[in-house]
């Protein structure tokens, strides 16, 4: 297993421990949430079950979709031995005793008794009264024992933190673990790369990175011996491609309302800087009330969105953070059919701008390794971005990155992505200097400024290199 090292750590605690255990595995679809826990578990369960999915096209008409879940979960009854004859169960009420009456009969001295409920959030159709059944099968049943290690599973990771982790009534305080599956880091996709024998160098991994994150399912899509703007054709664009539809996918399967929640995201794909919570309910048509917060807070709890306060400002905006989601509304949508549009036009000036935007994505997703470059890891930080208006009398200014620090330092941080060393000429030179002075004439002057290129294969040494304090590379974000 490429990573995952901590999840692991966490999940063998839980099963050590000699006393029940509720832990809620949750993560953005694709992330690998399933494979991590079969992996531990080695599919060795007491009971496992994987819900239908509610996006499932054979699934016609939907209005079944409650008597289909009941009619898998018995067939999975039925597979870990429920004894043949057992009608299916009316509710979830019935099957949920059924599944305790199938468990006391499972060995009680030998290992834990392993329960893995996955995509547990598409359990719960409209109108199947599926949470007070969960939970009273968990109050009366699962936690009342010491060998039972109930783990659940599930995409919507806003339904799971709501009605699980953070949930109040009759599942306040039933979790006893909670294991969020993170994408994996540049470093992690370099192993998974060279695990599944990929000849891709940094520079081919971190444009992987660009268009796909650090989702395992995505990147596995890869095909050996095809150069990345081929997988990138392959993939996403034609008639065939695997990923045609994802985006669509993405939202039916973890969010009730999909519609409204894409609206937000395509909004926010075309700004990089993001929008205020007014301005996204003013431009998405929306009211700014108790449902604008509900679909932000499940956008930000999916990762889908990111909120930020702006440097030097004080109200938060909201900004697009998955990369897929931003590559597809950027430059798939609506090229979908173009066979060979990436091998076409992916060294064109449109494409080339689009990577020096998507490499500082991917250099806001690798913060900690930055500041690990920068040695300042254990001090407390804010990051943020900075845009300033053009006046009549000065020049609009616009900082990718600034790490504001506790220990009374600024960072300014430039991202530039390229294929050899970065040439500094004298009028960047300038430019650099000019954002330094404005940045301590802005906090007046209470906090040196360092001025820190982030950059692919550092810096070409010439007479102007020196503006930069600190150059971070490739090196370093796979750290």
């Amino acid at each position: 297993m490429i990573g995952r090292k901590l999840e692991q750590e966490l999940l063998q605690e839980a099963v050590e421990k000699n006393r029940a255990q509720f832990v809620a595995v949750y993560g953005r679809r694709r992330v690998g949430k399933t494979f991590l826990v079969n992996e531990f578990f080695q599919n060795k369960y007491a009971f496992k079950h994987t819900a239908v999915s509610p996006v499932n096209e054979q699934l016609k008409p939907k209005r079944n979709l409650l008597k289909i879940q009941l009619k898998e979960f018995h067939y999975s009854l039925r597979s870990y031995g429920l004894p043949a004859g057992e009608p299916v169960p009316v509710d979830w009420f019935e099957a949920f005793h059924m599944l305790q009456q199938l468990l006391d009969t499972k060995s009680k001295e030998d290992e834990a008794r392993v329960v893995f409920l996955d995509e547990l959030p598409w359990l719960d159709t409209p109108r199947a009264n599926f949470m007070p059944a969960f939970e009273h099968f968990c109050n009366d049943w699962v936690l009342a024992r010491k060998d039972v290690k109930l783990v659940v599973c599930g995409s919507a990771t806003s339904w799971i933190l709501d009605k699980l982790v953070d949930g109040k009534g009759g599942m306040y305080g039933r979790v006893t673990l909670s294991i969020p599956v993170e994408p994996f880091t540049l470093k992690e996709c370099r192993e998974f790369f060279r695990e599944g024998g990929y000849a891709m160098d940094e520079y081919d991994i971190v444009q992987a990175y660009m268009a796909f994150g650090g989702i395992p399912y995505y990147l596995d899509q890869f095909r050996r011996g095809m150069s990345v703007p081929q997988n990138f054709d392959a993939l996403l664009y034609g008639r065939q491609a695997p990923l045609r539809d994802e985006f669509d996918r993405l939202f039916s399967s973890q969010f009730t309302h999909p519609g409204e929640l894409q609206k937000i995201v395509t909004l926010l794909a075309g700004k990089r800087s993001g929008y205020t919570r007014e301005e996204i309910a003013q431009k998405c048509g929306f009211t700014t009330g108790g449902g604008l917060t509900r679909m932000l807070s499940a956008l930000e709890k999916s990762t889908f969105v990111t909120p930020y306060v702006p440097f030097g400002e004080s109200k938060a905006k909201f900004r697009l953070t998955d990369p897929f989601c931003m590559f597809y509304l950027k430059h798939v949508k609506d090229n979908r059919d173009a066979t060979t549009y990436w091998q076409s036009s992916f060294n064109s000036p449109t494409m080339l701008a689009w990577s020096g935007y998507a490499f500082e994505d991917v250099c806001r997703a690798h913060i900690r390794q930055i500041k690990n470059a920068l040695g300042i890891g254990d001090v407390t930080t804010r990051e943020s971005s900075w845009v300033v208006p053009g006046t009549e009398t000065e020049r609009g200014m616009q900082i990718d990155l600034v790490i504001d620090r506790e220990d009374r330092k600024i960072c300014l941080c430039e991202m530039k992505f390229t294929q050899g060393r970065f040439l500094v000429g004298r009028d960047y030179a300038e430019k650099v200097q000019e954002r330094i002075r404005r940045t301590m004439e802005f906090t007046g002057n209470s906090k040196p400024v360092i001025s820190v290129l982030v950059t692919t294969y550092g810096v070409e040494r010439n007479e102007y290199s020196g503006r930069f304090q600190k150059v971070v590379t490739l090196e370093d974000l796979f750290g």
